[in-house]
């Protein structure tokens, strides 16, 4: 994989790019946010890790930034800071996962992994259908009554995971588990967030609510056409 680390720590930033370059990863590096930004934007990549606290800005902008501006490659943030607040506004801002330092080498990998393995389609599919909505497992695209709808990394595998369990209630920790692969924490409300995004992007398509909320229980998956 071709690697963007944007981290201002010299130690930090030289143990990452060795351990991604020993599993055999093309690694860039950026020290401030301006630089990260810029070559996020100006480059492709297929991860970028992403340090919260950088010298002339802070990675919830940067992760915002390029998320407006389209880029949809998946983000690892990294931070000191273990309040859960913390990670729901990562979460919030367009991020994949959220790694608290310090950390090790193997947990920092399996995370990677984690995250590609969603980003990933699970088989040779090539799109997924319910009813007027269809899922473009190649350009990652939502496409309700034939118009195309750009979704962010965390909507996209948010609505793959419904439309592959359709008809059936889903709770937060399965989502948590399955999407995130995290621990749901009931203190936040990320979730409901993610799930609020993708309900106003299919309604400004689409008068059927696809999302249906199941009080104390979860979240059904519908198809209009069913």
């Amino acid at each position: 994989m071709k690697i963007l680390v944007v981290e201002d720590d010299p130690t930090v930033r030289t143990l990452v790019k060795a351990v991604l370059e020993h599993r055999g990863n093309d690694v860039a590096v950026a020290e401030t946010a301006g630089d990260g930004e810029d070559k996020a934007l100006n480059n492709k990549f297929d991860m970028i890790i992403l340090d919260l606290r950088l010298p002339d800005g802070n990675g919830y902008d940067v992760c915002a930034k390029i998320r407006e501006e389209g880029v949809t490659t998946p983000v690892l943030v990294l931070s000191a800071e273990h309040e859960t607040d913390v990670k729901v506004k990562v979460l919030n801002v367009g991020a994949d996962d959220y790694l608290t330092k310090p950390f090790n080498s193997d947990e920092l990998m399996a995370r990677l992994d984690a995250i590609a393995r969603r980003s990933t389609s699970k088989d040779s599919e090539k799109e997924l259908t319910c009813g007027s909505l269809k899922v473009d497992l190649i350009t990652r695209k939502m496409i309700i009554n034939e118009e195309e709808i750009d979704l962010t990394n965390n909507e996209f595998n948010l609505l793959v995971y419904f439309v592959r369990n359709k008809g059936r209630i889903i709770s937060q920790e399965e989502l948590a588990s399955n999407v995130w692969d995290i621990h749901f924490d009931t203190q936040t409300n990320y979730i409901n967030v993610y799930i609020s995004y993708l309900r106003k992007k299919m309604r400004e398509h689409s008068e059927f609510d696809f999302i249906e909320t199941i009080r104390k229980k979860g979240f059904m998956f519908q198809c209009d056409e069913d």
